[in-house]
């Protein structure tokens, strides 16, 4: 990649504050390729074919360039407080991430109450909150200059417990009323949609009326419904189920989060479940998923562990990423651990989950087949997720760091399982679409200038499972509303990034 330069002629007509000239253009739409340069002027694409004089240039030298990459599922929302300069993400050449995901989202907020509580402990950086709702945590974000940008979704599980704590019970009316108050509040002031994690405290207490009751608050708004559904083990199919049951009744458009079968006995399942989303589509019903490209999941470990009577098989398939109780036994097997203790699995599951702080871990589950996922990526519209937990501390699950880049790398470029124009497409403008986020995820005239260059024939993923904090290689160039956040690996600490507001682009000027 070539350096900045400034135009020859001294008094030139100057129509563009930066040209990248002789770039590979993948425009976000899927189809071929081609030579151009391109444009931006403010925060805006202003050209893309010829070179026009600009204050600065920068010489693509043949590589690719595609709009910036969208993360559909990310747990961000604390870490844009917490690590405006997003570097994990960033560096990955995502320019944007859908945050709130899981039932889990950093409004509303009440700052008498804990907000390990709200929301699962999965939203690091949000202790010293000042903010109640989306326009104060949009303002929060901003005064702290964010390097992405961030559209958010409003998360059930962080409603109820503001609502009515973590009681294993039904709503009153009142209470109902209540919750509905915070999702329709949410909404207009530009969250996307709604949320639901029904695998976690307390969206699991909640029965199918009550998320279709709730999940209507965002009909009006033209919102959607996405969803870490109750079971992706067993109850897999049963799940799609009540998934699909939700949308229907609420007539919203669903997303189906980090689709996946989990456990063993349950692998290959993902294509029954893949099956009845398309029977749904082809009779009306607008549903979308999500995927991530690894074989292991990532979660608040007391979520799934029944301290009465541990899972053996769950247990040693459990890495640690974040303990703050025993910060030794980060990157470690729970079966290691075990073993150097001399004590049974189930009683390490117990002495880490007991012990101060223990429901704050973080773990790791190796529970996905491979073949599944390439069978997911096959299905035609499935966007990419990185699902990441932005628990810097410990040793966190890779695809915080490498979810695209290794994409590229493992399922394009190793595999062929897609084209490079497919991947782009889903990772960008299916994405702006799907979570209505207008002039982004395309490189044309008059969009956004979110953007990354990279080499499609070396860029790849570094981050592993024993070194997770690595950033990927083969990315140039990151360019997030027209100003430069990432070059040759450095990052520039512009924030740029702007909070986004659904199907509202003229806020996000």
């Amino acid at each position: 990649m070539g350096e900045f330069s400034q135009p020859v002629q001294q008094g030139f007509d100057l129509s563009a504050d930066l040209l990248i000239r002789n770039a590979t253009v993948y425009d976000g739409l899927g189809g071929e390729p081609f030579e151009a340069n391109v444009a931006v002027e403010g925060t805006r694409i202003t050209a893309v074919g010829e070179a026009v004089p600009a204050y600065r240039e920068i010489d693509a030298g043949g590589i690719a360039l595609a709009p910036g990459f969208i993360d559909t599922h990310s747990h961000d929302d604390g870490a844009f407080l917490r690590h405006p300069d997003m570097a994990f993400k960033l560096a990955q050449g995502v320019t944007t991430v859908v945050a709130g995901n899981c039932g889990f989202s950093a409004i509303p907020a009440e700052p008498s109450t804990d907000p390990n509580v709200a929301s699962g402990g999965i939203l690091a950086g949000l202790n010293d909150a000042k903010f109640t709702d989306l326009e104060g945590y949009f303002d929060a974000v901003i005064a702290r200059k964010p390097a992405i940008n961030n559209m958010m979704l409003v998360g059930h599980n962080t409603v109820r417990s503001i609502t009515m704590g973590l009681e294993p019970k039904a709503p009153t009316a009142h209470q109902l009323g209540l919750m509905r108050g915070h999702i329709e509040r949410a909404m207009e002031q530009g969250a996307c949609g709604f949320s639901t994690g029904l695998i976690y405290r307390p969206g699991r207490y909640s029965n199918t009326d009550e998320v279709i009751e709730l999940t209507r608050s965002v009909t009006d708004y033209n919102g959607l419904y996405a969803t870490h559904m109750r079971n992706e083990g067993d109850g897999l199919l049963e799940a799609i189920e009540e998934t699909l049951t939700i949308g229907r009744e609420a007539d919203v458009h669903t997303h189906i989060s980090h689709h996946k079968a989990a456990g063993r006995p349950n692998w290959g399942k993902v294509g029954a479940s893949l099956a009845r989303v398309e029977t749904a589509i082809r009779s009306g019903q607008r549903v979308t998923l999500d995927v991530y490209p690894y074989t292991a999941g990532s979660g608040r470990m007391i979520e799934y562990f029944n301290l009465d009577n541990p899972s053996r098989e769950l247990a040693e398939v459990i890495r640690i990423a974040s303990c703050p109780a025993f910060r030794e036994f980060e990157g470690r097997m729970l079966t290691d651990i075990a073993g150097e203790r001399n004590i049974d699995i189930t009683e390490a599951v117990l002495l880490v989950l007991k012990a101060p702080k223990g429901d704050q871990t973080i773990c790791i589950q190796f529970i996905i087949d491979e073949a599944d996922i390439e069978t997911n990526l096959a299905y035609r519209d499935m966007m990419i997720g990185s699902d990441g937990i932005p628990a810097l501390r410990g040793k966190p699950h890779p695809r915080l760091f490498g979810t695209f880049p290794r994409i590229l790398r493992k399922y394009v470029r190793e595999r062929g399982l897609l084209s490079l124009p497919e991947a782009i497409r889903r990772m960008t403008s299916l994405s702006a679409s799907t979570f209505g986020m207008d002039g982004r995820g395309r490189i044309a005239e008059g969009c956004f200038a979110d953007l990354v260059l990279f080499d499609a024939d070396t860029v790849h993923d570094t981050a592993t499972y024993d070194d997770p904090k690595r950033e990927p290689e083969g990315i140039s160039l990151v360019i997030v509303n027209g100003a430069i956040a990432l070059e040759r690996g450095q990052h520039t600490g512009v924030g740029s990034g702007k909070m986004l507001r659904f199907h509202a682009a003229a806020h996000n000027d």
